[in-house]
């Protein structure tokens, strides 16, 4: 019987429980309910504040393999010391009705937007991959190479950061630390030469990388952040690459380069190869190589809803 007043996990609680989900293994399971027809995921609801204050994104999904729906709201407000992004999550029972959780999703969407790409690492890169680019230094970045670092036999994984200039040398030491492999880079040019994957993680609104200017193909995974239209690549270079994407009934609607590559490029979502549950279920083939791959993710609320179950599981089972 589910708890009659919903759990409430702030900050603290919810990573303390995180910290015990296989998140990767988690996503895998969403998206491959989601193949087979028991999860739906609704596009995301974008609603401006008035007056140019900022906005909130609200993350809908329904896990119907779980019993469980539920919705991420994440607000994005403009201030004069720079923008507040927060996030909260509610999970809902699809027997009773009632709320079962409500926790700050803040460090949950940091560990499921990573692991989601470490879900298409895993499904798109070649087996054979030794190099491995991060772009981005912030949580989001360290959050990918933690999910990512054991996909493949990595040589190398060099990351570069607008911000590494900036960094003292403990935080220089805290990324080193997050696998010997690891090595901090003067320029993005260093850190992608040569790369068969390229992790761009950081949350500008505008392009940070134009794989044009690679010499050779590789897998190019984006995230962005939910400011207006924001992407990480050229619109235009959209037509020249193989593009997957988290889900493709609802992404391209939402992702910055692809509604601009559309409108502007003549490029269309029907060009899309495949998704994250279409790979996983073999419904989409894998690239050939022949150029670049591009994998877009936008967050979806399921991903959110698999972790909010995860913990409220954890919860549940802590308190019976």
């Amino acid at each position: 019987m589910p708890n009659a007043t919903p759990y409430v996990l702030q900050q603290v609680e919810a990573e303390q429980l995180l910290a015990q989900v296989d998140v990767h293994q988690a996503m895998l399971a969403m998206f491959r309910d989601l193949a087979t027809g028991n999860a739906v995921q609704p596009a995301q609801q974008l609603v401006e504040f008035p007056g140019g204050a900022g906005d909130f994104i609200n993350y809908l999904g329904v896990w119907a393999a779980q019993g469980v729906y539920g919705v991420k709201t994440s607000p994005y407000i403009v201030r004069q010391q720079g923008p507040l992004v927060s996030a909260w999550t509610l999970l809902m029972s699809m027997q009773s009705g009632q709320p079962l959780l409500l926790c700050d999703a803040g460090t949950l969407t940091t560990a499921r937007t990573a692991a989601t790409t470490a879900v298409a690492v895993d499904a798109l890169a070649p087996q054979q991959s030794t190099r491995l680019a991060v772009i981005g230094s912030g949580a989001v970045a360290r959050a990918h190479v933690h999910y990512a670092k054991g996909l493949r036999e990595w040589q190398s994984i060099r990351l570069y950061s607008t911000n590494l200039p900036e960094q003292s040398a403990a935080q220089r030491r805290e990324l080193q630390q997050l696998d010997p492999r690891l090595q901090l880079c003067a320029s993005l040019e260093e850190a992608t030469t040569d790369a068969e994957v390229i992790m761009l993680c950081t949350s500008s609104a505008g392009p940070v990388l134009d794989p044009g200017n690679l010499s050779t193909p590789a897998l190019i995974t984006s995230i962005s952040t939910n400011a207006p239209r924001a992407h990480e690549v050229p619109p235009q270079s959209l037509p020249n690459m193989d593009v997957y994407c988290d889900y493709r009934a609802t992404t391209p609607a939402s992702a910055g380069e692809m509604c601009l590559a559309s409108e502007q490029y003549g490029w269309d979502r029907a060009l899309i190869r495949g998704d994250l549950a279409e790979l996983l279920s073999g419904q989409a083939a894998p690239p050939d190589y022949r150029r670049h791959v591009f994998f877009r993710s936008i967050g979806l609320g399921l991903e959110d809803i698999a972790l909010a179950n995860a913990l409220y599981q954890l919860k549940h089972a802590h308190a019976a």
